[in-house]
């Protein structure tokens, strides 16, 4: 198969979808790989890098998109992306289509074989989101920390707070990888750390192995606004595979909080847990609304592209592998993780909670493909 690898497009996104060690991999097993020049430059990784690896370089998206069966990409087509795109043509990314329905409208008319992903399931583990939330959960606490500055809008709290002044209050929605990895960070810095999950079983767990400065509470939207009057800082960690994220924190909830107070909503992906949430970019990373400054940048592990890279392909490389041997049809019998990543099939949107986002036709993904085969 020949698989190409394109630079991103989207604004301060650095990351690349494959490295050289990728490369060679895809090589050693018989494939064509074409790599857009520069593609891997924001992760500090050279064409020669990939021509020494064996691949090969093109000069323009253009050139991947038209002549490769499969391409592999971080983010999300945007649309000046889309007309490249071909019928029949296999995508693997992230596509986070619960969120654009645009996008999602756009990826069925195309015909091409999408694979997301974060909607690849082994077991109930999502493994090809698991890096990036890692990275994303533990820069939230780093935002939030920074957007709680006086000059950028917040209250003035030291995260950590000094001997004799107490740490500020670190609220997070969601027990999940974000929510861990962002509670983590915070208890580290020394704030006072209050996580909110569903699941009891999840509480528990984190009851005990999250340091002592770290206290859980189940969440219900009451409990959610009672713990909104002491926060400093409110982290969005909700996630529904493949849906949009559920509305956890209402502009009315806004009037509770402290004027200066910050929410880093890392579900912008999924359309945000705040009702408020909007995606922004790293070139302009937050807003204000009723006096409460948003940080909902849209791709926050791009900004650390050379660890999110690395860790993002250290995951991905085996499927894509997997995807490459077989092909989109033969990939989504016998692979029962690639059939979950599946979220359109020529023409067939096969992912059921993206579907009911948008109340448009749903296909089972192995009807789709027996329509293929």
């Amino acid at each position: 198969m020949k698989i190409g690898v394109v630079r991103e497009i989207k604004v301060h996104e650095n990351r690349v979808a494959l490295t050289p060690a990728g490369c060679d991999r895809l090589v050693h097993a018989g494939h064509e790989v074409v790599v857009q020049s520069t593609a891997g430059e924001g992760s500090s990784l050279s064409d020669d890098d990939y021509k020494d690896a064996g691949g090969r370089i093109a000069p323009d998206a253009a050139s991947v998109f038209g002549e490769c069966d499969m391409v592999l990409k971080v983010k999300e087509p945007l649309p000046d992306e889309w007309s490249l795109i071909r019928k029949g043509q296999t995508l693997f990314t992230y596509f986070h289509l619960a969120a654009d329905r645009k996008l999602t409208e756009a990826m069925v008319k195309s015909g091409a074989h999408c694979f997301a992903y974060e909607t690849l399931e082994v077991g109930r583990s999502l493994p090809l989101l698991t890096p990036m939330s890692e990275v994303a959960g533990r820069m939230s606490i780093q935002a939030g920390a920074k957007c709680l500055e006086k000059h950028q809008g917040g209250v003035g709290t030291l995260l950590g707070g000094v001997p004799g002044v107490a740490p500020a209050n670190v609220l997070v929605l969601g027990g999940g990888v974000v929510g861990t990895q962002a509670a983590r960070m915070a208890c580290g810095l020394g704030a006072n750390v209050t996580i909110m999950d569903v699941n009891l079983d999840r509480l528990r767990y984190l009851d005990e192995v999250m340091p002592k400065n770290c206290r859980t509470v189940f969440s219900t939207p009451m409990a959610v606004r009672e713990q909104l009057v002491h926060a400093d800082l409110v982290v969005g960690a909700v996630l529904i595979p493949g849906a949009a994220a559920p509305k956890l924190v209402t502009r009315q909830d806004l009037s509770l909080m402290k004027p200066g107070a910050v929410i880093v909503d890392v579900a912008v992906d999924q359309g945000g847990c705040v009702e408020t949430c909007k995606p922004t970019t790293h070139a302009e990373p937050t807003f204000v609304v009723d006096g409460i400054v948003h940080y909902c940048v849209a791709n926050m592990p791009g900004a650390v592209p050379r660890t999110s890279t690395f860790a993002l392909t250290n995951a991905t490389l085996p499927y894509t592998l997997q995807l490459a041997k077989m092909g989109p049809a033969r990939a989504v019998r016998e692979s029962a993780p690639l059939a979950t990543a599946a979220n359109t099939i020529a023409g067939k949107l096969t992912c059921a909670p993206v579907a009911e986002a948008f109340g448009m036709e749903y296909t089972p993904v192995h009807d789709a493909v027996a329509a293929i085969s």
